[in-house]
């Protein structure tokens, strides 16, 4: 909808109106303010409506906040207000079956616009309820024996799409009263009832539905009813697969139980809004239970065979919709989602899959990865690019936000390319000080004992070195080795790259560019400003080893261990022990063996065959 045309304040600047060069003088002016004040009146506060908007504008997650905006819109009983509300709502929470039957609920009067907004939400919808209130409002108008061939078409189409959800049972039990009720006029159209009916019942008793056993029952009479000796065998031949059916309902109820909880009685209508995650012991819980019956569903528990497995893919397919609706917050049930629909040929759906849920989870490295990958093998290079550069602000400016709502201790400070960190200062070894002892990022250490806030950070950190070292790898598979030291480049400037990106670097020059010399320089520059990170120091001291560089092996060693307390240089006491056990000679043993006896008076013999 375009903009309206913006007024011309007569006391704009006489540039924009070469015509006249005249200027006002300040009387002028102040009557022209006069006259607008009496004219407009004062400019009124925002509206709630309007507050509300905005915060959720910068704050979408709110789910609180979206209900409110609803309730505000719904009292208004403005019609424009409330279809403005809902479309923001479905933009932020698309194919939310909840808001869609509201939606449809306030429109189900006004014929055009509810079947404007059906079609919207139909083709993509998993959801039976909205199903359901779809074919209601068919039966409702199309009134009259001309109108049946609509209605069953109708049928037709909902149960082609969740006619193998657990909760169509009604549907099925509805279509075929409505079946039931057609009146004939010949037996030969008799006949094509029984055979549409029959047709129905028996598609229907062999999928897990809620009612399939009374269906059953009522398939048994009806075939009874028709011929005994024929009854006898249509049940005989069905039996095997109602009974899987039957067994799969079980298990599935199983399953579903822990996704879809009651929601706690309200007198409103029930809207169901998604969380992001709290990583509470019940949400991982939750996460795994999706899990779980996602890869459930994918081992086709029906058995059904080859010869009918678009049925099997459009039940999959289905219960991956509902799976992205309720964990929209969730990067790792959409990139199952992703993963699966590419793997049974549907690479334009697959792609549709991984793009909406970067819209849902912008930040998500995960799905930020996979969208990188498509994009390399398409050969788009410069919008890898600006994949891997839009993740990366996304999450610096996370890692701010945290570091600022927390004000966590030890942030790292920010290094320049060269600079060595000024915790080098006072023992000379670059990197190590008391601060510095207890590191905020080292991966030997025990992150449970730390506060949840320098925890978290540290995972974001760590999360943040795996998005630069991922886009190194890109740079030099596109790009060859120049353009990956160039993102290197970039994140030496970064003050919260951690070491790994650094041990990544050095190891890409030895492995691709063949310089050992480039790689001792990267990683003699993460000494300086990672001294005291123990992993990442054992790190260096293991590519010393393994390219057989016993001198500044040693000299390393030697460097760091009496500048970390006991508890925390164990891992390099042992990684030494082990060379030299190994590979040097009885003197140097003996001695090493003396030294570690006067570090760990009490602690256990290292023995290394």
């Amino acid at each position: 909808m375009a903009e309206p045309p913006t007024t011309v304040d007569a006391t704009e600047n006489p540039e924009n109106h070469p015509g006249d060069a005249t200027q006002p003088s300040d009387e002028i002016l102040a009557a022209l303010h006069a006259v607008n004040t009496e004219t407009h009146g004062p400019t009124l506060p925002p509206s709630e409506y309007e507050l509300v908007k905005q915060h959720l504008k910068d704050n979408p997650q709110d789910n609180d906040q979206w209900r409110r905006l609803i309730d505000i819109a719904e009292e208004s009983e403005d019609v424009e207000r409330i279809k403005e509300t809902y479309d923001l709502l479905l933009e932020q929470f698309p194919n939310n079956s909840s808001a869609q039957l509201s939606y449809l609920q306030h429109f189900s009067t006004d014929p055009q616009y509810s079947q404007t907004l059906f079609t919207r939400f139909l083709w993509s919808s998993p959801s039976v309820d909205l199903w359901t209130f779809y074919l209601t409002y068919v039966r409702r108008v199309n009134v009259g024996p001309a109108a049946r061939g609509v209605i069953q078409k109708s049928y037709e189409f909902a149960l082609a799409h969740i006619g193998h959800d657990k909760d169509s049972g009604s549907i099925w039990s509805d279509y075929i009263e409505f079946l039931k009720a057609g009146e004939t006029s010949s037996t030969w159209e008799e006949q094509q009832k029984m055979d549409a009916l029959r047709k129905v019942y028996h598609r229907a008793v062999q999928i897990p539905l809620d009612n399939v056993e009374r269906l059953w029952q009522d398939l048994e009479a009806f075939e009874i009813s028709l011929n005994r000796i024929t009854a006898k065998k249509f049940m005989a031949d069905l039996s095997p697969s109602h009974m899987q059916a039957r067994t799969v309902l079980r298990q599935l109820q199983k399953h579903l139980g822990p996704l879809f909880p009651p929601l706690a009685p309200s007198s409103r209508r029930p809207l169901y809004l998604p969380s992001p995650p709290s990583f509470s012991p019940p949400d991982r819980a939750l996460v795994g239970a999706w899990k779980a019956y996602l890869k459930w569903e994918e081992s086709n528990p029906l058995e059904i065979e080859e010869k009918d497995k678009a049925s099997l893919i459009t039940r999959i397919q289905s219960v991956y919709r509902k799976a992205v609706i309720r964990m929209r917050y969730y990067s790792e049930i959409w990139f199952m989602a992703y993963s699966w629909t590419a793997s049974v040929g549907k690479d334009d759906e697959a792609l549709s899959i991984l793009k909406a849920g970067l819209k849902a989870n912008p930040s998500s490295p995960l799905l930020n990865f996979a969208y990188a990958e498509v994009l390399e093998a398409k050969g788009d290079v410069k919008a890898v690019h600006e994949v891997y550069g839009q993740l990366l602000t996304l999450l610096q400016k996370a890692l701010e936000s945290l570091e600022a709502a927390n004000k966590v201790p030890n942030s790292p400070t920010s290094p320049s390319g060269d600079a060595p960190n000024p915790s080098s200062a006072g023992n000379g070894v670059p990197g190590l000080s008391d601060a510095g002892l207890n590191s905020n990022n080292s991966s030997f250490s025990t992150d449970d004992s730390k506060p949840p806030n320098v925890k978290e950070m540290n995972e974001r950190r760590s999360e943040y070195g795996v998005v630069y070292i991922m886009y190194m790898r890109f740079a030099r598979r596109a790009e060859e080795i120049k353009s990956a030291r160039a993102v290197f480049q970039r994140a030496r400037k970064d003050r919260w790259v951690p070491w790994e990106v650094y041990d990544a670097s050095a190891l890409m020059e030895y492995h691709c560019s063949h310089q050992t010399d480039v790689s001792l320089r990267i990683y003699e520059k993460g000494l300086e400003l990672f001294g005291s990170e123990v992993e990442f120091v054992h790190r260096y001291l293991t590519f010393l080893i393994s390219i057989n560089d016993d001198n500044n092996a040693r000299a390393l060693f030697e460097r760091v261990i009496g500048n970390l307390p006991a508890d925390r240089a164990r891992p390099l006491w042992e990684r030494w022990a082990r060379y030299e056990y190994q590979y040097g000679e009885l003197e140097a043993v003996q001695k090493l063996e003396k030294r570690i006896a006067e570090v760990y008076p009490n602690g256990s013999v290292f023995i290394f065959l």
